[in-house]
């Protein structure tokens, strides 16, 4: 099942989404490397459509006007991804009070999802990405085969996107350590 994107124009081996013909499937066939492309400053974020752990469709925009910290993690309950989304759970107040709306996207089916919210009491959207399309999107995830198998291995990887849209901040291979505080540093000075 592949969901409409938009149509895609490339410059300077940057992929940029605008309007709203195309298919993942174009996406795919434009990229052979396994090397993932790399967001900017400055860029477009691309839009997407995931289904939540509340079985609910997001789309990024719905969060016109809004202003976004779009987060990429590897696994849901894993010990660093649990400490990561904890930080920002226990810091979800100061990033709205920045003017911030937390989104958390994994591979991770809806149902583990669920799980991770209840037990980890997280107070924020957690989307499923399972087929890894939007990681492919955003350039936080990198394919590999082997034995004829296709494989995933997500980058975790934080978006500050701004309400028109506009990447504000892209930071790719982040540690999970102290990310939060580092997040709101930059919400920070964005002001």
């Amino acid at each position: 099942c592949h969901m409409p994107l938009p149509s895609t124009m490339v410059f300077s081996q940057r992929v940029f989404f605008h309007g709203s013909t195309s298919t993942m499937a174009n996406v795919e066939v434009m990229s052979e490397s396994t090397k993932p492309i790399r967001l900017a400053k400055g860029d477009t974020a691309p839009n997407f459509e995931l289904e939540s752990d509340e079985y609910k469709h997001y789309a990024l925009a719905d969060f016109k006007h809004k202003n976004i910290v779009l987060y990429f993690y590897p696994q849901a309950m894993s010990s660093y991804c649990t400490t990561e989304a904890c930080d920002f759970r226990d810091n979800l107040n100061r990033i709205e009070a920045a003017g911030y709306t937390v989104i958390g996207v994994s591979g991770d089916d809806v149902r583990p999802l669920q799980e991770f919210r209840e037990k980890e009491h997280l107070n924020f959207v957690l989307l499923s990405d399972p087929e890894y399309e939007v990681h492919k999107l955003y350039g936080t995830v990198e394919e590999s085969e082997k034995d004829g198998k296709r494989a995933y291995t997500p980058i975790r990887s934080t978006f500050i996107i701004n309400g028109d849209g506009t990447i504000e901040d892209a930071e790719y291979d982040v540690d999970y350590k102290g990310h939060v505080d580092r997040v709101l540093a930059k919400l920070e000075a964005l002001k």
